[in-house]
Order: C-alpha cells, then sequence, then structure tokens
C-alpha cells in the first residue's frame, strides 16, 4: 500500500517542492517575516492585558498610539512587501536584474491601487491610498500582479529589447539605462489595465479581484474541513521524507496570511476577531507543540514511560530541540519517516487536535489568535499566550499536548515492548 501511494504522492509533491512559482511566493512571505515579527512585538507591548492597571485612559490611548505606527508600517502594508518579494525572487530566478523586477512589480500594484479614500461622511479624498489596500485586501491583487509584470519584464530582457550602452558607462547607469524599455513596456501594460477597468466599468482592480477571487479563496480556506485537509498531506508527505510544511504551506499561507493580517486589522481596531483559522492558528497549534505533529508530547512519553535503550536515546536526543519545535531528531530518529507502526497517530493526532483547537475557540472558551506573528521556534505554553493575548491559549496547548499523549502512548508502548524483547535477545546472545 504504501509503495503504491508513494508512486504517485512522491513525484506530486516534488513537482510542488520544486514548482519556480511556489518557490518564489515562498521566498516573498520569508522576505517580510522580520519585519512582521518587529510590528507583532509592538502590537503585543500594546495590548497587554494590564495595562490599564498601570496607566490611566489618557496615558493608555497616547501610548497605543505612539506605538501603532509599528504594525501598521509593517504588518499593515504586507502587500507591498510581497509584491516587491516576488518581482524580485522571480526576475532572480530568470536571471535577469532582480531589483528592477521587484521595483516594476511594486509600482504595476501602485498603479492598480486607487488613490482615493472615502469618508465616513461621502466625501471623496484624493492623493492618498486606504491602508487596507496595502494589507489583507490587496493582497491576492498584489501578488497576481507581481508574477504577471516579472514575466512581461524578463520576457522583454531576454528577447534583448533593451538601450545598450558604451563599455566605460558606469554599471550602475548602465542597468538603469537597459532596464528603461522594459520598464516602460511593462508598466504601459498595467496602467492600460486600469485605465480599462476604472473607465469603462467605473470600480478597479482591487475590488474585482477581491470579489472574484479573494473572497472565495479566503472563504475557503477559513473552513476547519479545508484546514484538516492541508494538515493530512503535511503528515502524509512527512511520513515519505518530505517536507511537508514547505510543500503545503507554499500553496496555503496566501490565505492563511492574508486571514492573519485581516485578524490583526481588527484586533488592533478595537474589533472582533474574525477567523479562528490563519497562519498563527497552523503554526501555533500544530508546529509550536514540538514541531510537525506535535512531538513534544512523544517526547515527554518516552522520557516518562518508556523503558528500552533505544527510545530512551532518541527522547534525550529531542528533548532540547523539540523544547524549540525542532523535531527532526524525532522524526528521524525514532523513525516516524516510512514506520508504518506510528502512522496511525502520526496522522490522527495532529488532526484531532486541530478540530479540538477550532470547536475551542469557535465557542469562545479560548480566543483565536490576534493577528501577532509568533516566531514559530518560541517554546509552547509561551507561544499560546503570545498568540491569543490570553492564557487560556497557553492552557489549550497543555489540554492538546495530553490529547497528543494518549493518542500516542499505546504505540510507543509497542514499539518498546519490541525493542526491549530485541535488546535482551541481544544481551543474552552477546
Amino acid at each position: 500500500m504504501f509503495e503504491k501511494l508513494s508512486r504517485y504522492l512522491v513525484p506530486l509533491a516534488g513537482k510542488l517542492n520544486n514548482n519556480r512559482y511556489l518557490t518564489v511566493l515562498r521566498d516573498a512571505f520569508m522576505l517580510a517575516f522580520p519585519l512582521t515579527i518587529f510590528g507583532s512585538i509592538f502590537v503585543v507591548l500594546t495590548n497587554l492585558p494590564f495595562l490599564d492597571q498601570l496607566m490611566n485612559e489618557g496615558a493608555l490611548a497616547t501610548f497605543r498610539e505612539s506605538f501603532s505606527i509599528a504594525s501598521s508600517a509593517t504588518m499593515g502594508m504586507m502587500s507591498v512587501f510581497v509584491a516587491f518579494g516576488i518581482g524580485y525572487y522571480l526576475s532572480k530566478s530568470y536571471n535577469v536584474e532582480a531589483i528592477f523586477g521587484g521595483a516594476i512589480a511594486l509600482v504595476s500594484f501602485f498603479i492598480l491601487t486607487p488613490f482615493m479614500v472615502e469618508t465616513e461622511a461621502g466625501e471623496v479624498v484624493q492623493g492618498v491610498i486606504p491602508l487596507d489596500r496595502l494589507g489583507a485586501k490587496g493582497m491576492f491583487l498584489a501578488m497576481m500582479t507581481a508574477f504577471l509584470s516579472a514575466e512581461i519584464y524578463r520576457r522583454i530582457v531576454q528577447r534583448n529589447i533593451t538601450i545598450k550602452m558604451p563599455p566605460g558607462v558606469p554599471p550602475a547607469v548602465a542597468k538603469s539605462f537597459a532596464a528603461l524599455i522594459p520598464a516602460v513596456l511593462t508598466l504601459t501594460v498595467f496602467l492600460a489595465i486600469n485605465v480599462f477597468v476604472s473607465q469603462l466599468f467605473h470600480t478597479n482592480m482591487h475590488d474585482v479581484i477581491y470579489q472574484a477571487v479573494q473572497a472565495p479563496l479566503v472563504g475557503l480556506g477559513s473552513g476547519i474541513i479545508p484546514t484538516l485537509i492541508a494538515i493530512f498531506f503535511i503528515q502524509i508527505l512527512w511520513f515519505f521524507g518530505l517536507h511537508g510544511q514547505v510543500i503545503i504551506n507554499s500553496v496555503m499561507d496566501p490565505i492563511w496570511n492574508t486571514l492573519m493580517i485581516e485578524n490583526l486589522e481588527a484586533y488592533t481596531n478595537g474589533e472582533p476577531v474574525p477567523n479562528i483559522i490563519s497562519k498563527p492558528f497552523i503554526e501555533i497549534f500544530t508546529v509550536g507543540m514540538g514541531g510537525t505533529g506535535m512531538t513534544l508530547a512523544v517526547v515527554f512519553a518516552i522520557l516518562l514511560f518508556m523503558k528500552s535503550q533505544q527510545l530512551k536515546q532518541v527522547g534525550k536526543l529531542g528533548i532540547g530541540p523539540g523544547l524549540f519545535n525542532v523535531n527532526e531528531p524525532i522524526i528521524f530518529g525514532l523513525p516516524i519517516v516510512m514506520n508504518p507502526l506510528i502512522i496511525v497517530p502520526w496522522i490522527l493526532s495532529p488532526m484531532i487536535v486541530t478540530l479540538v483547537t477550532y470547536f475551542s475557540m469557535a465557542s469562545g472558551l479560548v480566543p483565536p489568535p490576534t493577528g501577532v506573528a509568533v516566531p514559530w521556534t518560541v517554546p509552547f505554553f509561551i507561544n499560546g499566550i503570545m498568540a491569543t493575548n490570553s492564557i487560556a491559549g497557553g492552557l489549550l496547548q497543555l489540554v492538546n499536548l495530553m490529547i497528543v499523549f494518549m493518542i500516542w502512548y499505546p504505540f510507543l508502548k509497542s514499539m518498546d515492548r519490541f525493542n526491549l524483547k530485541k535488546e535482551q535477545e541481544e544481551k543474552s546472545a552477546a
């Protein structure tokens, strides 16, 4: 069965993992990662639950207003960084001048962005960009525009439709002139699109893409069933020795990150958090409990209750990295890869925990993640509190840890008995 499954699954996973566009998309989001962490730090600091006891209402409002720019200038403008990152990395993958690819992608996105905002009184203010267009609401347009503009730019460059300067011209000047014609032609395409949509249909590409593409995909990705399917494939890919997170997250990250930014925008505005499932939901309540498969519970079970030397050694190797959500010693040392004895708990436990987490948040027992980006190496319990801004998030992780422990225990005990018997036979033979 495993041979037949791997025959079809492994080549498909390899194609996804090596896909140029998915790789570029992953790298673009990683470009924004340190910026989102910076913004998240100040979101956490300005929303600590005890601040209202340390400051009066006026001081607290001033404190939050002073530092709110940190999140607005980073997580609130995620689409800007993603657009530039996609243009840069896609151009780089084609061996054309990457910095111009990124700049052209960013300007193409701005060309399609309406420089106007309507006030609550119905007045239209020109010459300004609504921040939501640069955040969650503009995410899919930014991605689509960046990919298309970078492809147009690199095709023009690769066909040598450029201005070539004499050898004595400084390299920076020569590169600028070489990018002139590709930039003009590429940006003209997006200017024509904007004129066509705005003048003929009296709307803008942001609203078109949001209604036609982003809203349906985000609505689908925020559901529990698609999330369980994604987690199932993450686990099954790891079972065959493939990095499930890299492969599946490359497809799902645009949706999960958009949901995360929507949560953060609502949270910082004092509104109810709209989405349970988002990037922090996946990172903190699955990966953030010892690594993929929440194997910190497995390490605890091995060290506390198993007797065979082989398992004890694996547990000792896994406890240190596991506390910081690195579990390669368990995946390859237990092993989990290609081990049919533990495929049931390996797949079952994260799916059950995801269901428990989802319904705990849906019922209101635990607040959903606020949209704050918590580094995945932060130890469990702490990261649960940081992600939800509530101790209930950490307590839910403890409950989840016990669930994983109970699912894994009989399978580990079976492995332990087998290993003990084998070790005793080897000892007798020696």
